[in-house]
């Protein structure tokens, strides 16, 4: 794997995780906050952390912020400074910019102004939270979009039996199988003769409506 270059701005929890997670991965990691306390904790984790106003473009210039391949805007409750730095970074030809919203609206903006990836940690959390609280079928998930995601799934007992062509989750739910586990072994772009057994974990494609809809199937 390639060793990646990334600026996260903003030091607080969210930030923190990034940057310690990114360093852990052997990646490059310059961190910028305009807090000298939170520069200086971070300092010993991130490669290269700076203070200073991440929406004064001659600053991140200097720092040739559009060398990177990424920059994750992780500021705290700040939301103009949040958008403004967007924007400068935006107008400077970023490569890739991720911003983290504080609420729906927040989130709005930020897409509308062109942030390529726009999160919510705390709403995600929270989603992750109750999908495990409320079913013991779900293993693990990725949410690809708002819409569609990737899901580990156990095998529903009315699905046990049938071969992937007649269990009908292609065509009525749109669900594509990219993998399927049996104990340690694992199955890739199963055919679709491939015939679904009792405790097989389905690894699955698909519209996240669809992926309740087979997560509830008995």
């Amino acid at each position: 794997m390639r060793k990646q270059q990334y600026a996260v701005i903003g030091v607080g929890r969210f930030g923190e995780s990034i940057i310690r997670e990114l360093t852990r991965m052997g990646h490059e990691v310059l961190a910028i906050d305009t807090d000298e306390d939170k520069v200086q904790y971070i300092a010993d984790i991130a490669t290269q952390a700076v203070q200073a106003d991440s929406m004064d473009e001659k600053v991140l210039r200097s720092l040739d912020i559009t060398s990177f391949d990424a920059v994750v805007v992780a500021i705290g409750e700040d939301i103009e400074s949040s958008i403004l730095t967007c924007l400068t970074l935006k107008e400077m030809g970023v490569k890739k910019i991720i911003a983290k919203a504080h609420s729906p609206m927040h989130g709005k903006v930020l897409s509308k102004i062109g942030v390529d990836l726009v999160v919510h940690p705390e709403r995600d959390m929270a989603i992750r939270l109750a999908r495990t609280l409320v079913s013991n079928s779900i293993i693990e998930h990725i949410d690809l979009s708002a819409e569609y995601g990737i899901w580990e799934i156990v095998t529903p007992r009315s699905l046990v039996g049938k071969n992937l062509k007649d269990s009908g989750l292609r065509p009525k739910l749109g669900l594509n199988i990219l993998a399927i586990r049996t104990g340690d072994d694992i199955v890739v772009s199963p055919l679709p003769e491939h015939v679904i057994q009792d405790g097989d974990i389905l690894v699955v494609l698909g519209p996240t409506r669809s992926l309740e809809k087979l997560n509830g199937m008995d």
